[in-house]
């Protein structure tokens, strides 16, 4: 989706390219985002249909995020180029809605991922966790991907959700399709998975999402004949004071959002999070010890470090709704404005030799869940509790986690994913 025409009217210098995901398979342009941000005002960078503003400073996220009246999650869309008026309808999740369709939503499911309704499942998560990292110390390590940051989220949500564990490999494959639609090409026909929906309709652009979507209906009609206690059963019945109920287009694009959403966001942060620890062996050592004596802030602060380090989801679009200004740029309504996170979560101005992997940051306004606001991640409390959790069992077990090789990223400019990394493992039992 990556085009060289500009637009007519932006008054700032062209900015250097982010959008290419081939740029992103030796990971974050972290020299080209110092730069941008280092630009006065924000950058303007050429793309389909003229092109957006690119917001790269702490404070222009923070500002762009927390005015969801000023800049829209709705109009266009939230991908960096916008869709017709059919597929934004037909693809429009609750990320991808402004107040009072947000609002409603949001109302609707909010109090399943609550701090104490999600801590309830600390129990099935620790026992994900200690399963997978049995297996992996026995076997003295392997690909940290596939053994662990892949499996141990996605058999969270989907417990969560009621789906079948054994199901769990069909619904992996099917999310990292999806990812696979936010790069240059795919690998799977239009056709794949049965689907005849045209792929501007379909998120991600993608046939897997036809086939999440007809694995998410199926277990909603399951959940409508025999209720469990589970996510599909509360939100096929999920109901406001006023009578207010899900849509069927609300309820497919929003399991779409939880199985994506929970798992490959949560999978990036711990497979990025554990590249961090094998080179910063020392860090390691502070989470240890702090295990040993328990040290709960530096647990604390350790899982934070490994959000604002991985920072999953690389950047968000948003829509102005009137004439406004954002750190210099007088920017005209229906301009699209992208966040790019990544450059955010490093800039010097707010945090303190960014570029360090340090467990114990303990000034940390990163942007791992979004820049706050209304559109604060749903599943930022799950997450937290998922990358805690790891930690606190790596570290029961006294293993050291040692690079093997490379690792091999996902060509993305949108999720901050890693496809493999080879470990080995030691302990000191």
């Amino acid at each position: 989706m990556v085009s060289t025409e500009t637009a007519s009217s932006p008054t700032q210098p062209e900015g250097p390219n982010v959008t290419d995901a081939a740029i992103y398979l030796d990971g974050m342009p972290f020299d080209t985002f110092a730069a941008m941000r280092a630009t006065p005002g924000l950058v303007w960078h050429p793309y389909v249909d003229g092109g957006f503003w690119a917001a790269t400073r702490h404070s222009d996220v923070q500002q762009i995020s927390r005015d969801s009246e000023t800049f829209s999650s709705a109009i266009g869309h939230t991908n960096l180029w916008d869709l017709e008026a059919d597929a934004l309808e037909a693809r429009r999740s609750l990320i991808d809605t402004d107040a009072p369709d947000h609002t409603r939503l949001r109302r609707l499911i909010a109090r399943s991922f609550t701090p104490k309704n999600v801590k309830r499942w600390e129990d099935t998560v620790r026992a994900i966790t200690a399963e997978l990292l049995d297996t992996y110390v026995e076997n003295g390590g392997g690909d940290w991907v596939e053994e662990v940051a892949a499996p141990l989220p996605i058999r969270v949500i989907l417990t969560m959700l009621g789906v079948p564990v054994e199901d769990a490999d069909y619904l992996v494959e099917l999310s990292n399709y999806l990812v696979e639609g936010t790069g240059e090409e795919q690998s799977i026909p239009p056709d794949a998975f049965g689907n005849t929906t045209e792929l501007r309709l379909l998120p991600f652009n993608s046939p897997a999402s036809h086939a999440l979507f007809e694995y998410g209906e199926a277990l909603a009609n399951k959940r409508r004949a025999e209720p469990q206690d589970d996510l599909v059963t509360m939100l096929v019945q999920a109901e406001a004071e006023d009578g207010d109920r899900l849509t069927g287009s609300e309820y497919k694009n929003l399991f779409h959002l939880l199985v994506f959403a929970g798992n490959e966001t949560t999978r990036t942060a711990i497979s990025q999070g554990a590249i961090a620890l094998a080179d910063n062996p020392d860090q390691w050592q502070r989470i240890v010890e702090a295990r040993a004596q328990g040290d709960d802030a530096l647990m604390e602060s350790a899982t934070e470090e490994i959000l604002r380090w991985s920072t999953p989801v690389m950047h968000m679009r948003r829509t102005t709704t009137c004439e406004t200004e954002v750190g210099g740029t007088t920017l005209a309504a229906g301009e699209k404005v992208v966040m790019w996170y990544g450059a955010a979560n490093h800039d010097e101005t707010v945090f303190q030799d960014p570029f360090r992997f340090d467990v114990g940051r303990t000034d940390n306004p990163h942007f791992a869940f979004g820049g706050g606001g209304h559109h604060l991640c749903l599943g930022a409390f799950l997450a937290r509790l998922e990358i805690a959790i790891l930690l606190e069992e790596m570290a029961d077990r006294s293993m050291t986690l040692v690079r093997a090789g490379e690792p091999v990223r996902t060509p993305s400019n949108f999720v901050h994913g890693i496809l493999s990394v080879p470990m080995t493992v030691e302990t000191s039992r």
